[in-house]
């Protein structure tokens, strides 16, 4: 059994991605549409794709798509996910799941009530060392586990105005100022997907901006923010904390990790940094950054990354890590490009696998509330100068 997959948003991160749904086994046409119909008709014709949709609404419409992918801007993923679901149709969606609290009840209660299936693609859920600390906390290697750090550290100079200006048109400035805390998947993710807990309560500090190129500027900010960098720390259940920061602004290098995570347990801790990755005990210090380390898959100079800062290509062609167990994705994958420290092949076969057996995705929306929801709890107390805040929960996903 296969089934049909339409992809909104033919912007820099789709192609790479249609690429994948159209080499799995499970999955038969893929269709695309873009707000921007020449984006969607290059792509479709560039990878080969089925072909494409002149809207969204004429997408969901089609009896020919059976679930749909969204890689649309960041702010606009919980709306068009529970028009996709109310459409019949399972959703995969880039990060965020959504910006409120409120998109994030409504997309739970459309997969309650209709028993599709829905993913958020985190890749920090796959990241090498979030994969390394979760196999190690299952082991009990930790001890009892009571802290732990999440970082997104991504400055703006490496990529991101070039990004905000390929999706943004000529208003991009409004949206490049989007809230860091909004943002914070790629670092709550990885410490949440290998610590079996969620956050409870949160204060956050924010950082104004001071670069004064109309960035980060409320008045020109659709979202009001003049933060550009922000640390939060989180209260977990069943005792103990953990930090994120999220950065826009900072003095680190490009191409490197930009997520990294440090856990500390009663019996061990591992600490991860730029370029190096640290497993210690009491009895001494091992260096495992060669387990965590991906091989790359593609050339930085690859005709398909064209339109992609430069700094920013390393998250397209990093491929898997030894530590990485590949022995459940298809052969098909084994030759294709990957991204994103080796989480790529991972994502897109866990949303392919469930929505093919009808079970849960390792991101289910239960999982992705609690990734997603931390940071805008966060963003408020950061507005407020770091009131510590409560931060609902969904729950577990259901058996």
């Amino acid at each position: 059994m296969t089934f049909s997959l339409g992809i909104v948003g033919a912007g820099q991160f789709s192609g790479q991605f249609a690429r994948l749904f159209l080499a799995h086994p499970g999955v038969g046409d893929v269709h695309i549409t873009d707000l921007l119909p020449e984006r969607a008709e290059h792509l479709a014709a560039t990878m080969g794709l089925t072909g494409t949709f002149p809207s969204y609404e004429a997408m969901l419409e089609s009896k020919a798509i059976d679930a749909v992918a969204i890689f649309t801007q960041r702010w606009t993923h919980g709306p068009l996910v529970v028009q996709g679901l109310n459409a019949g149709k399972h959703v995969y969606s880039a990060v965020p799941m959504a910006i409120s609290t409120e998109e994030i009840a409504a997309i739970i209660d459309r997969v309650k009530a209709t028993g599709l299936t829905y993913m958020m693609g985190e890749t920090s859920h796959y990241h090498p060392a979030t994969v390394h600390a979760r196999r190690q906390a299952a082991q009990g290697a930790f001890g009892r586990l009571f802290y732990a750090e999440g970082d997104y550290v991504h400055d703006m100079d490496l990529g991101f105005y070039e990004a905000y200006q390929y999706s943004g048109g000529e208003n991009w400035k409004a949206t490049a100022s989007y809230p860091p805390l909004l943002y914070p998947t790629h670092a709550v993710g990885g410490v949440l997907g290998a610590w079996r807990t969620h956050a409870v309560s949160v204060s956050a500090i924010g950082v104004r901006d001071e670069r004064g190129d109309g960035v980060f500027d409320k008045e020109i900010s659709r979202f009001d923010n003049d933060f550009s960098n922000a640390t939060a720390l989180f209260e977990v259940a069943g005792g103990g904390s953990f930090r994120t920061n999220e950065f826009r602004r900072v003095g680190y290098p490009s191409p490197v990790r930009e997520s990294r995570f440090r856990f500390f347990g009663t019996e061990a801790s591992m600490e991860q940094l730029a370029t190096v990755a640290l497993w210690q005990d009491k009895t001494g210090v091992r260096d495992i950054s060669e387990l965590l380390e991906p091989k790359a898959t593609l050339a930085p100079d690859e005709p398909s990354l064209a339109h992609v800062a430069p700094t920013l290509r390393a998250a397209f062609t990093s491929g898997s890590a030894p530590v990485h167990d590949r022995a459940r994705l298809p052969r098909e994958f084994d030759t294709l490009p990957n991204g994103h420290e080796g989480s790529h092949h991972f994502l897109v076969d866990d949303f392919v696998t469930a929505v093919t057996t009808r079970t849960l995705p390792s991101v289910n929306a239960w999982v992705a509330a609690r990734y997603t929801l931390p940071g805008v709890i966060a963003h408020a107390s950061a507005l407020k100068g770091g009131v510590r805040l409560e931060i609902p929960d969904f729950g577990d996903a259901p058996a």
